[in-house]
């Protein structure tokens, strides 16, 4: 018999690419632990059940796509402005995953709570680092209505949109 090892980690992140591909209604412990291929009793071992894990999720989502994304781009040498973009811009679930983390925080509370923190936490470090209130609010409404349309913008068109605006700025 081989034992698998799976990590809280790797029970987020699955929670995230189930998240940002169907929404939270099918982020499930079912639904998750057939994806990991794993039974529920692992689930247990990680958290106190799908409460605590939706709250463990959102936590994930703000220190993955917020955070994480903070602390890249001040590590980066020169251009922290670019560098954000840049992380934004990449290939994955980031479109679907804001897409989704959005619609839930219509319908629940905690997720709103969340939404508004990151929300708040990114005007204020794009103000921070573009040195300038409504560039840094003009940026992320180009970010977040990109993925509202529909259908949503590629990330060439997003980028397009973002680099209009600050060509626009020199």
């Amino acid at each position: 018999m081989v034992w698998l090892m799976v990590s809280k980690r790797d029970w987020l992140d699955a929670g995230l690419v189930l998240l940002a591909e169907q929404g939270a209604p099918a982020v499930t412990i079912e639904r998750l632990a057939e994806r990991l291929g794993l039974s529920k009793g692992s689930f247990y071992h990680h958290f106190k059940g799908t409460g605590g894990f939706r709250t463990a999720l959102l936590e994930h989502f703000e220190t993955e796509r917020t955070t994480r994304f903070v602390e890249q781009a001040e590590a980066a040498s020169g251009d922290r402005l670019g560098a954000l973009l840049k992380l934004v811009l990449a290939p994955g679930p980031g479109l679907g995953l804001e897409i989704a983390v959005r619609a839930w925080a219509l319908q629940d509370a905690e997720a709103r709570a969340v939404q508004e923190r990151v929300d708040r936490a990114r005007v204020a470090y794009l103000t921070e680092v573009s040195g300038d209130a409504g560039l840094a609010q003009a940026l992320y409404l180009i970010v977040v209505g990109a993925g509202q349309v529909v259908p949503p913008l590629s990330g060439r068109q997003l980028k397009s949109a973002l680099e209009l605006v600050l060509g626009r700025r020199k």
